[in-house]
């Protein structure tokens, strides 16, 4: 009797959310093949900007930076805080060192 009481009450709700939820089908976003915000029937060759895509890039490599350094917080407990130190240390040295050479080679400067 409890099964089928949860049952009816899930069936409610699925079926509740499913009528709230309806989206139009004549949406210009949805209807056209890219979702991601360029324009299918536009001139396909528009400039791309470069420095964008710098910036992205160097978004990713910080990001992959951090998915690296968390595990060495756990291995803090576990390891001699000399060797802990010096392996931390030489990480954000060679990743300031990129960034170092990232500024001077004008890719940080938006005004271009």
């Amino acid at each position: 009797m409890m099964s089928l009481l949860i049952m009816i009450i899930s069936m409610m709700v699925m079926m509740l959310a499913s009528m709230i939820s309806k989206k139009t089908f004549m949406d210009r976003e949805k209807s056209s093949p890219f979702e991601c915000g360029f324009d299918p029937k536009s001139n396909s060759r528009l400039p791309f900007s470069l420095q964008f895509f710098l910036i992205a890039v160097m978004f990713l490599i910080f990001d992959v930076e951090i998915t690296l350094l968390m595990p060495l917080i756990l291995v803090l407990k576990t390891s001699m805080i000399s060797n802990f130190f010096f392996i931390n240390l030489t990480f954000i040295l060679i990743l300031l060192g990129g960034l170092y050479h990232e500024w001077n080679q004008g890719m940080l400067n938006w005004s271009k």
